[in-house]
């Protein structure tokens, strides 16, 4: 059943993937429009505030020539959710990144918070996705669309599918970021990186953010979040944020085109039945040697392929045949690493491997005696 699961979310990855372009794109949405308000409170309008502050991040994005900005709306038009995912997927960006507002009936709750598409059963969590996900009343036809969504009932947003969970592990790297550069920036409440079943994220294939800037229904912080300087800082924080992770992520993964050499894949032999080729797969992945074990002082690079809630055996049969396979667990997923080495230049052809055997959105990954470090600060020690 696991490698089956697994199988299928190799396929969704080949028929969904999206490619890195040259320059690092970024998708900005800015949440709600046209017919749909979104929150309102004291005066404030969800959907002019994050038009408005959407547009100052992508202002600031696009000062450098290196980036480009896509937007799923510029004015006030109202944008199915659907439509948005379409925009960002058939943009093949790097990042997609969708902002809002909270709201609580408690309007003393305060701060800023960045969620990432996750199954949660935490009632804060699914009243802010119940929210935001209540736009698609307004679309027609929208339970054969969504699948039979109910804007009304927990049990939808919990039983939202998965589709891309490869990319949880960066969207979490993306949203911590952004929760960093809201407290340099800002003085408000840093409410942390969640998980939540939004439907705007639902089936966008690359690392992909939803943050909630603030809370609208705070008569304080609405007025910070409607007022031109509050959108200021917070269009700094994230584009700020959003820097950093390109600086991290895509500048230093940035590969030429390699010839991988896979020894899983020194036979190449005609087409032959699948219990043939399964029998051969099997006999190969024995006759592979052992990783060999480096020391973990000093600085050794990895390669991630994926982030998953499923415990798989690390064998290369699971992992369309790379090989070595290393799994570590982290909180309630398993972060699944291939190949160990010392040399920057080596752990890239390693990465051309594993992007070539269909993992796009695998990434380098760096130890310090042990202790993971951006990308950067790795390649400047000698």
């Amino acid at each position: 059943m696991v490698r089956k699961i697994l199988f299928t979310w190799l396929i969704l990855q080949g028929v969904l993937g999206w490619a890195q372009a040259t320059k690092f794109k970024v998708i900005l949405d800015a949440g709600h429009g046209g017919k749909d308000f979104g929150a309102v409170y004291h005066g404030s309008i969800e959907k002019n505030i994050a038009l408005k502050t959407a547009l100052k991040v992508g202002e600031i994005l696009e000062q450098d020539p290196q980036i480009e900005v896509v937007y799923t709306r510029r004015s006030d038009v109202f944008v199915e959710l659907q439509q948005r995912a379409n925009i960002a997927n058939k943009s093949k960006g790097s990042i997609f990144v969708s902002m809002h507002c909270n709201a609580n009936k408690n309007e003393a709750a305060s701060g800023n918070e960045t969620y990432v598409m996750g199954i949660t059963r935490n009632a804060a969590n699914l009243a802010v996705a119940k929210h935001e996900n209540e736009v698609v009343s307004l679309e027609a036809d929208y339970k054969i669309k969504y699948d039979g969504y109910d804007p009304k009932s927990p049990e939808s947003v919990i039983g939202i599918n998965i589709l891309q969970e490869e990319y949880l592990d960066q969207s979490i790297e993306l949203a911590d970021k952004v929760q960093q550069f809201f407290t340099k920036k800002t003085s408000n409440k840093n409410r942390g990186v969640k998980q939540a079943g939004f439907l705007v994220l639902r089936q966008i294939t690359m690392p992909r953010v939803l943050i909630e800037m603030g809370f609208i229904s705070n008569k304080q912080e609405g007025a910070f979040l409607n007022s031109a300087a509050g959108q200021d800082k917070l269009a700094e924080a994230i584009a700020g944020s959003i820097i950093n992770y390109k600086k991290e992520f895509f500048a230093a993964n940035k590969t030429t085109k390699l010839t991988p050499v896979v020894a899983a894949e020194k036979d190449k032999e005609k087409p032959e039945g699948k219990e043939k080729t399964e029998a051969k797969e099997k006999t190969k992945v024995k006759e592979l040697p052992k990783p060999v074990a480096h020391s973990t002082k000093g600085i050794v690079y990895k390669v991630q392929i994926s982030a998953s809630p499923s415990d798989l055996e690390p064998t290369a049969v699971d992992f369309k045949g790379l090989y070595p396979i290393f799994k570590e667990p982290a909180g309630k997923l398993f972060k699944y690493y291939f190949a160990q080495e010392k040399k920057y230049d080596v752990i890239q052809k390693r990465l051309e491997e594993a992007k070539k055997k269909g993992f796009e959105s695998s990434f380098v990954v760096a130890y310090k005696d042990g202790k993971k470090i951006s990308l950067s600060e790795a390649t400047k020690i000698k």
